[in-house]
């Protein structure tokens, strides 16, 4: 006998993305940075190491830590300017990853 496949069911990569973006997302200093990141872009104000070091009370060490693993997950993009790098939310994988989110429901 064959199941019917759910219109909203999972596929594998929607896990990857998910288990991948929510380990980003599990630290509250990177949850805090991501929200700056968004709510600066949203802005229109364009972000850089400095800008965020500024904001919280953290090492420039331990923000370079958390960036990159907010990198590393897609949720943050890199555009490199002379010796600046800005900080940009990657709405894609944002988006992909709300979708995945919902079918857990």
């Amino acid at each position: 006998m064959r199941l019917r496949k759910e219109p909203d069911e999972m596929h594998e990569e929607e896990i990857l993305l998910t288990a991948r973006v929510s380990d980003a997302l599990a630290h509250p200093v990177r949850l805090k940075i991501f929200r700056f990141i968004f709510l600066s872009n949203r802005n229109r104000t364009q972000i850089c190491n400095k800008d965020v070091v500024a904001a919280f009370d953290y090492s420039q060490a331990t923000i370079s830590q958390h960036i990159k693993k907010l990198v590393e997950a897609e949720l943050v993009q890199v555009k490199k300017e002379d010796k600046f790098s800005f900080y940009f939310v990657n709405l894609g994988i944002l988006a992909k990853y709300i979708d995945a989110v919902k079918k857990f429901a």
